[in-house]
């Protein structure tokens, strides 16, 4: 195995990924949600890039029962849900399916979609994942895409990077996997600190405090909270 951290979506190659393994990070919040939108019991997913492609979606019949949840800039779209975690646990998402827009995470995931697998990742479900990758990825080369903030690095994705890292280093087969620099700089990241003072202090984390959504923050902080997989699959939509 070979693992290797892309900074921002925007490093994402299309052209690369066809035999790749890649987990999608975006901690402040798109996929720490939607692993939370899971554990709740909604039947799936499906990321749009923009708002315009989720109100296209609205005029199709076989989107109009679907919940709408989505921000753009961290300002949650006029009608649509507020797309945070505990929001979405609070919209009753219980046997329903969503379409969900978020400024980057949804981004890196639709970048992500010609991979070999794509995982949604978060502090809330990375045991899961690793131990995935372990039982059933162990030869291939993994990707862990941090979706950054409008193609700028964030920390709180690095962190969350890192405690992929760190999760795999101490597995059964951590002697065996390749780790590239920058996946052991967020390793160093991770170690190096408290999950909620890394999230609160990150730019992104500052923001969530100034709108009082910091009870998201430590809700996204905690570690290892569900034992759930989403996968996106090839029709686009992302399902467990």
């Amino acid at each position: 195995m070979k693992v290797h951290v892309l900074t921002t979506k925007a490093e994402i190659n299309p052209t690369l990924l066809q035999d790749k393994i890649v987990v999608v990070l975006d901690i402040l919040f798109a996929t720490s949600s939607i692993v939370t939108a899971f554990a709740h019991q909604c039947l799936s997913v499906v990321p749009v890039r923009n708002v315009n492609e989720a109100l296209q979606l609205k005029d199709q019949a076989e989107f109009q029962n679907h919940l709408y949840s989505g921000e753009i800039n961290a300002d949650t779209l006029e009608g649509f849900i507020q797309p945070t975690p505990i929001a979405l646990c609070n919209a009753q998402i219980e046997n329903r399916n969503l379409v969900y827009c978020t400024t980057n995470g949804t981004v890196a995931l639709n970048d992500s979609k010609l991979a070999k697998k794509v995982y949604v990742g978060s502090l809330l479900n990375t045991q899961a994942i690793v131990e995935r990758l372990i039982s059933t990825h162990s030869e291939q080369t993994i990707l862990i895409v941090c979706a950054g903030s409008n193609n700028r690095f964030n920390l709180e994705d690095f962190y969350g990077a890192g405690a992929f890292v760190e999760a795999l280093m101490q597995s059964s087969i951590g002697p065996e996997i390749h780790f590239t620099d920058s996946a052991i700089a967020a390793k160093q990241v991770y170690v190096s600190g408290d999950a909620v003072d890394i999230l609160s202090n990150a730019r992104v984390g500052k923001m969530m405090i100034e709108r009082a959504w910091d009870h998201e923050t430590h809700f996204v902080a905690r570690h290892n909270l569900y034992n759930i997989i989403p996968e996106l699959h090839s029709d686009g939509v992302i399902r467990i």
